[in-house]
């Protein structure tokens, strides 16, 4: 079968360079649209609920909120641990599926869980679910400072809620923007507990007052001159004054009886459970950008950034937008360092080759091949949903030593077979010299392409770690057996025509050959000696294989 697909490309080797250049086009808009972070998303499958329940204490919460949820969302489909956090005021569960789950689902199955226990929760807590994201989606934090002094903190605040953060939400790409510091403007009412005894009056009436204050209503229709005119009742509050005029009751004689005879009507900070401070120079307002899962980090950032660049124009005077966190430097950092890595390594392969062959249009046919399989892989894993980060681009380089060794092989016996004196045609050569080596090389590079088959069977985080570096290795090693046989042979029938060099007309190979030769004569002459000198060294690497140390994967600081 090998044969005769070696036959068949240098048979039809116009149509294998057609679907070359088109796989080639289509690799490169893949890898453009390629998702990029800095390492694998390690954090299992999670459903956050979160509810509030105002003013309780953390046992209180624990007991009728927490409890009551976990113990209804352990039935869930796929969940595979439920963790409850009850703090002042607040209950977080948090529900870990198996690995694999599909987070929109496990949000669906929770969300009909939490449909049937809200029945068993007291009225005010009211259950909701976290953003869809995963544990990883923190990409970027930024700050509001004014630096004029003329804005307060609940100014900055209602600046961040009700502008940034609806138009940020809009951003593709992004679940949540998250409020951080700050100060939420209140108006209070400070009741006067002696007024209320003076007019009678609970503490539900006044309430009940305050609802029936701030609503409008409507009052149907009325036609005049052959118009309608719709009626309705303005009844929002604006202003403290507006508060104060509240009427509580009527009282004997019409004299209506405010809210503001009864109360203080003020202007306050909501109570806060924390401050954001930056870099020691006093409070500031911050938001986190959070990035839905399975998103382009780095795309959701760039849009993030453009969309408060714009912003930045709408600001009031004094009042700047500073950046705290920014995962894309990060990301940006790790993949250039290993992507000027990979074609460094590209360059020694390639200068190695151009050494050892010492023609020119032989380390082309070799050299062409390889960005060839590499741009293949990487489109491949864009296909299946794998991000480029350090771990996937280290397969490729972990690759690519080895991708060259059938464009080598193939090469070198093209050499043997050009240099023989005989009547066969060019292609004739191109095709023996192909088929000679075809099938063993091909098998050769398919054992190297499965020697990463065992890092599938890795589940957990280790398994998330590995995977994208066993997936770009095993598809790079794949396309380089699979063009081995294919384009290498086409390549070499336009590229390698004439005599070439015989070895003695290649100085560096002769002195390595000549060298390996010498090793070998004293390695056959003293057998035992060899083989003891070998168990020597593998078991002088016991003793420091003691001391190294572990740790699940290296510190990657920002």
């Amino acid at each position: 079968m090998i044969e005769r697909l070696i036959e068949w490309s240098i048979r039809n080797r116009f149509l294998v360079g057609l679907i070359t250049l088109l796989l080639t086009v289509l690799s490169v808009y893949s890898v453009r649209q390629l998702a990029v972070d800095a390492i694998p998303d390690l954090s299992e499958v999670q459903v956050i609920v979160k509810t509030e329940y105002s003013g309780q204490a953390p046992q209180v919460v624990e007991d009728q909120v927490t409890y009551p949820l976990a113990s209804a969302l352990m039935s869930v489909p796929g969940a595979k641990d439920v963790r409850g956090m009850s703090v002042y005021g607040d209950s977080f569960i948090y529900v870990i599926f198996d690995e694999g789950t599909d987070p929109y689902w496990a949000r669906s199955r929770v969300l009909e869980y939490l449909s049937q226990a809200r029945r068993f929760l007291p009225s005010g807590a009211e259950p909701e679910l976290g953003p869809d994201a995963s544990g990883v989606g923190w990409v970027y934090q930024y700050a509001l400072i004014d630096r004029s002094g003329q804005h307060t903190l609940a100014d900055l605040t209602t600046l961040q809620d009700y502008t940034l953060r609806y138009r940020l939400q809009g951003v593709e790409g992004v679940s949540e923007v998250a409020t951080v510091g700050g100060m939420t403007k209140q108006y209070q009412i400070v009741i006067e507990p002696n007024r209320l005894r003076a007019y009678s009056l609970s503490l539900d009436e006044v309430r009940s007052a305050i609802r029936r204050g701030n609503q409008e209503t409507g009052a149907s229709v009325i036609e005049m001159a052959e118009a309608e005119y719709m009626v309705r009742a303005r009844g929002y509050l604006q202003s403290r004054e507006d508060i104060a005029s509240i009427v509580i009751r009527t009282e004997a004689g019409g004299v209506a009886l405010r809210l503001g005879d009864v109360a203080e009507i003020r202007e306050g900070p909501e109570m806060r459970r924390g401050v954001t401070e930056l870099n020691g120079a006093g409070e500031v307002v911050g938001g986190i950008i959070v990035m839905r899962s399975g998103e382009n980090a780095l795309s959701t950032i760039e849009r993030v950034k453009a969309e408060l660049t714009q912003l930045e124009a709408s600001l009031p005077d004094g009042v700047e937008i500073v950046t705290v966190y920014d995962r894309s430097k990060l990301i940006i950092s790790a993949i250039d360092n290993l992507t000027n890595k990979l074609f460094e390594e590209l360059l020694v392969v390639g200068l190695i080759c151009a050494l050892f062959l010492w023609h020119f249009r032989s380390t082309l046919v070799v050299m062409i091949s390889l960005p060839l399989g590499v741009l293949a892989a990487l489109a491949v894993i864009s296909w299946q949903g794998v991000n480029a980060n350090i771990m996937s681009l280290g397969g490729i380089a972990i690759a690519i030593g080895a991708m060259v060794d059938g464009g080598i092989v193939m090469t070198e016996n093209m050499h043997r077979h050009l240099s023989m004196d005989d009547e066969r045609t060019h292609w004739q050569r191109v095709r023996d010299a192909s088929v000679e080596v075809g099938r063993p090389l091909f098998f050769s590079l398919l054992i190297i392409t499965v020697s990463f088959v065992p890092v599938f069977a890795l589940d957990g985080p280790s398994g998330k770690l590995f995977g994208p570096l066993a997936y770009t290795k095993t598809y790079a090693m794949a396309l380089a057996a699979a063009l081995s046989i294919t384009l290498v042979p086409v390549l070499m029938g336009v590229l390698m025509r004439g005599k070439v060099n015989a070895n003695q007309h290649r100085p560096i190979q002769v002195r390595v050959i000549k060298a390996y030769e010498a090793l070998l004569g004293v390695c056959l002459t003293w057998p035992k000696l060899t083989i003891l000198l070998v168990v020597a060294l593998s078991a002088s690497a016991y003793y420091p294989l003691q001391r190294v140390g572990s740790e699940f994967m290296p510190p990657l600081n920002e």
